[in-house]
């Protein structure tokens, strides 16, 4: 029961008996220690050498000969301390490295992740978890590709505003390509939005991405989706939704 507790707050399995089987005696010698807890000696003097740097045994002399004595249990209580301040050092670090790990990654090649939903009460899932994976997204872009229409016969009102409502919240700024029967739609927020002709270019699907994460769902037959996390697909559609959008505005600024 102590030497899982020992382990617990930061000791490995051999540091945990040797402290305990020396808090029972003033002090010990290594052959003793060995004796005691079956460790083999070669071991004991690495595992008293850690300790050691725990503050948690010190050596003392007993006839010219060195034996190790364990620190009060009141020591234990610095080294939880001690060890409490490193994690949050090391938590506040990590906010720094987490980039560089991230940059170690992509150069060995990025594995998309992918996710498959069934069905239309499939899809309301997907978008669910889509939305609470990027709860604590701080990207200001969201960029969207949908068929406003086959969106209204896929999806009743409430589910539709209630994934708007999500996304508005985080404050996320759309750039969307979109189709509409009735022509342009008249969104009444902040964004970027390009309507494409339906019959040219047919929309059959409703893609969302935000950050690296895509999910897409059919919509001109049987419902299905995605979710994808692949920061390569993500900004390579995001770049393409961005440019039908850029070259939109340059065509509506010469006429």
């Amino acid at each position: 029961m102590l030497e899982k507790y020992l382990q617990e707050i930061g000791l490995n399995d051999k540091e945990a008996a040797i402290y305990l089987a020396l808090l029972q005696v003033d002090n010990s010698s290594v052959i003793d220690i060995s004796k005691k807890t079956k460790i083999n000696r070669s071991t004991i003097y690495f595992v008293l050498e850690g300790l050691g740097k725990k503050g948690l045994v010190s050596e003392v002399q007993v006839d010219k000969k060195v034996h190790y004595a364990a620190e009060p249990p009141e020591r234990l209580e610095t080294f939880v301390e001690r060890q409490r301040v490193i994690l949050e050092e090391q938590a506040k670090r990590l906010k720094d490295i987490i980039p560089e790990i991230k940059s170690i990654q992509r150069e060995s090649g990025e594995r998309p992740v992918v996710k498959y939903f069934e069905g239309r009460n499939g899809a309301i899932s997907a978008y669910s978890e889509f939305y609470e994976i990027n709860k604590t997204s701080n990207s200001k872009k969201g960029y969207f590709i949908y068929n406003r229409d086959l969106l209204q016969k896929v999806f009743t009102e409430n589910e539709r505003a209630k994934f708007v409502k999500i996304r508005t919240g985080k404050n996320v700024d759309p750039v969307s390509v979109y189709t509409n029967e009735d022509g342009n739609f008249n969104f009444g927020t902040p964004g970027m939005r390009a309507r494409i002709d339906n019959e040219k270019y047919p929309i059959l699907a409703d893609i969302t991405i935000i950050e690296d994460r895509i999910i897409a769902s059919t919509l001109g037959g049987r419902v299905s989706s995605i979710l994808i996390k692949s920061k390569d697909i993500a900004i390579t559609i995001a770049s393409l939704v961005q440019y039908i959008n850029d070259v939109n505005k340059i065509k509506k600024g010469g006429e």
